[in-house]
């Protein structure tokens, strides 16, 4: 056996080997990783949002990446932000039906939509006017099989440049106390069929809480169906209409027109929309198709069909003329065979009719000098287009089932600034609607009430001041969830639409460093979504690998490479051995490797070589009875001599 002395010297020995095994060089590790600073863009308020920012920025830090949030207080401040492309990240989401794919894509090439920022770094061969190109073509396709080629090359394309972190497919949620039944979801994000409810017991006066476009209701803008923010989209489908109306599964279905023909004109088609007869509008003005007309001359005037206004999507670039062959019978002629053309006149702006006395002039309003486009935009001067005057409306009247009744308003400060603040909103139900229900229950009234927070809206609830809350950002989603348990299912009917569009992460591909394929792959890759999701969204919505929902048309589509979660990957991608090495140094890589390796080699060898020459000579000087190391202990003279016997005999 080792004598105390050896048995030091080989734990010492081998201590020192340790270390030298502890200095070869290892594979790289979160500190080789590459730092980034992000800026992540999002509105305040919105609560949702900003609990899944915490945990996207959390996963981002795992591959090296700091990202410093800015919160806007309004959508305005937001919109300018990402427009004008200040951010490296922002939320959005697909604008689901009846959008989805092909009005979102022709926004691509809008200066104020998001996607616009989004696109403009991407490089050639495959650049931002590259796909509006294909974009455009796509749109004149008639062939539904050529289409959906089309589309597949548009969205790999688009797929290939990882532009987006799809994160998850975004459901719609209804709570309302069960003495109330009968509801419909929506097919649309906003909305909100008010019109299905039934009263089981109580008033038929009912309060609500509608989700906007920022989450909790905060007013419903002007209610004209020819603009955009701040109107809200609900409102305007509760008050107006327009010839044809989206359906299940993208029918579309009759309203002010009752029926319609299409045939070839020239390089484009011919609609003969067939009018609905003995239709009156809030105000007490009758339907017909000058009506129609004179709505269709505002809202396509002059330069309101330029990007910066209605051109968002095809349509208004379309529509050539207008006319009445009949005061029931109005025509619309395009100047190509443009396909979404009637699933475009189902969108809830800018298309509603609006009553004849709601304009400035009434049904004699020039649409040049008096147009119906609100007065804050002035005068629209767009290059190849007549100017346009801003006049706005006179009043809130169209045909549709709810009639706007009044608001409660008033000023307050909010960082030192005056601001008219909405508390309640009230409709009526339309009686005279032409396609009234005659059910004794049917809701009669409905105030919309403002509540400061998503905890507000929910204790409302519970104590049964509140009847419902309608649209996603209204509730937290534990809160939905809560509302669904066994606990409360006795006293709450809890609505949830299928996934209708996808909530995704738009990277900048204009702003370093997220104009870098790579940096954008590998955060797409970090985000650990199904966490996420079940963490924050109470398992709501489902994680999702693509820009559009599977359902959306022609998006049916198995994308590859996935953009699902892969941290590994993501390491791979932001975390290399060498940061920032080029592709042609790899050798000089490996033969770095190499030299390293067969350094430690040899000196590993020289250690193991001298360890054993020591221990073989500590060994024979122990057995000599002259150790190198002395005992740290003095033993006494007979203790001393009893070992030396035994060794002796040894």
């Amino acid at each position: 056996m080792l004598g105390s002395s050896s048995r030091k010297m080989a734990i010492a020995i081998a201590a020192a080997l340790a270390l030298a095994l502890c200095a070869v060089p290892t594979a790289r590790g979160q500190g080789d990783c590459n730092e980034l600073q992000l800026d992540f863009i999002m509105i305040d308020g919105d609560a949702t949002l900003q609990a899944l920012e915490d945990d996207i920025v959390a996963d981002l830090a795992e591959i090296g990446v700091t990202v410093t949030t800015r919160l806007y207080d309004n959508k305005t401040k937001f919109n300018n932000a990402m427009t004008s492309g200040d951010f490296h990240l922002a939320f959005s989401e697909t604008w689901g039906p009846p959008y989805d794919p092909h009005s979102y894509a022709a926004s691509w090439s809008t200066p104020d939509e998001a996607y616009y920022a989004a696109l403009s770094g991407l490089p050639e061969p495959n650049t931002q006017e590259a796909i509006a190109d294909m974009v455009a073509e796509v749109l004149t396709t008639t062939a539904t099989a050529e289409r959906q080629e089309q589309w597949a090359d548009i969205l790999t394309t688009l797929h290939s440049q990882a532009t987006e972190i799809p994160f998850s497919g975004k459901s719609i949620p209804a709570v309302f106390r069960n003495r109330l039944s009968g509801y419909v979801n929506g097919l649309q994000q906003f909305e909100y069929r008010i019109d299905t409810l039934r009263v089981v017991t109580g008033s038929k006066n009912i309060t609500l809480v509608p989700a906007g476009q920022g989450g909790l209701f905060n007013g419903v803008g002007r209610m004209d169906p020819h603009s955009y923010r701040p109107n809200e989209f609900y409102p305007v489908q509760w008050v107006y209409e327009g010839l044809v109306k989206y359906g299940p599964d993208g029918a579309i279905l009759p309203a002010l027109a009752t029926s319609w023909d299409v045939e070839a004109a020239g390089d484009g088609q011919k609609y003969t929309f067939h009018l609905r007869e003995g239709v009156t509008f809030h105000d007490g003005a009758d339907f017909d198709c000058s009506v129609v007309k004179l709505n269709f001359d505002h809202f396509f005037a002059g330069g309101l069909v330029s990007p910066d206004y209605h051109g968002w999507y095809g349509l208004p670039g379309q529509v050539s003329s207008t006319e009445c062959e009949s005061d029931f019978v109005f025509v619309l002629y395009t100047a190509d065979n443009y396909y979404p053309t009637l699933q475009e006149l189902t969108y809830t702006r800018p298309t509603g009719i609006l009553s004849p006395n709601a304009f400035v002039g009434g049904a004699a309003s020039d649409p040049y000098t008096q147009n119906s486009c609100p007065v804050g935009w002035g005068t629209i001067v767009a290059d190849g287009y007549p100017d346009v005057t801003c006049a706005g409306i006179t009043q809130i009247s169209g045909t549709g089932k709810w009639k706007f009744i009044s608001q409660d308003t008033e000023t307050v400060t909010v960082d030192g600034e005056e601001q008219t603040q909405t508390n309640t909103v009230l409709f009526e139900r339309n009686a005279n609607h032409w396609d009234a229900s005659t059910d004794p229950s049917v809701v009669e009234f409905v105030t919309l009430v403002r509540y400061d927070s998503h905890e507000d809206v929910k204790n409302a609830l519970l104590e049964g001041t509140l009847d419902g809350a309608v649209g996603d950002g209204v509730l937290d989603p534990e809160d939905v969830a809560l509302f669904q348990s066994a606990e409360h299912e006795a006293t709450f009917n809890v609505h949830v639409t299928d996934p209708m569009q996808n909530r995704i992460i738009i990277m900048n591909t204009a702003k370093a460093p997220t104009d870098d394929i790579d940096v954008r792959r590998a955060l797409i890759h970090a985000v650990n979504k199904a966490a996420i999701i079940d963490r924050e969204l109470a398992g709501l919505d489902r994680p999702v690998d693509a820009l559009f929902p599977k359902n959306a048309p022609y998006c049916d589509l198995d994308l590859t490479p996935r953009a699902d979660y892969d941290l590994q990957k993501a390491l791979f991608l932001n975390c290399p051995e060498t940061p920032n090495d080029e592709e042609d140094d790899d050798d000089d890589d490996n033969d770095n490797i190499s030299t390293a390796g067969v350094a430690v080699i040899v000196i590993m060898g020289v250690l193991l070589a001298v360890f054993v020459g020591v221990f073989f000579y500590m060994r024979k000087r122990e057995i000599s009875g002259e150790p190198i190391f002395q005992p740290l202990m003095q033993h006494d003279p007979d203790t001393k001599r009893d070992e030396q016997k035994a060794h002796d005999e040894a």
